[in-house]
């Protein structure tokens, strides 16, 4: 059995923490779907920003 990428998991932790400044152990407590869908939607959110700014 594989485990989940350590330096995905790394990059997902930290950009969640700097984005919406939740703690380590409840980010570290989410199922990894979750992680990955609040990774997107501070990445949507941040590319309607970019855009909303070149306008």
């Amino acid at each position: 059995m594989t485990g989940y990428p350590l330096d995905q998991l790394y990059k997902e932790v930290a950009f969640i923490a700097y984005y919406f400044h939740w703690g380590y152990e409840e980010i570290m407590n989410m199922p990894h779907e979750e992680r990955r869908r609040w990774c997107d939607e501070i990445s949507d959110i941040n590319k309607r920003l970019s855009e909303k700014e070149g306008s």
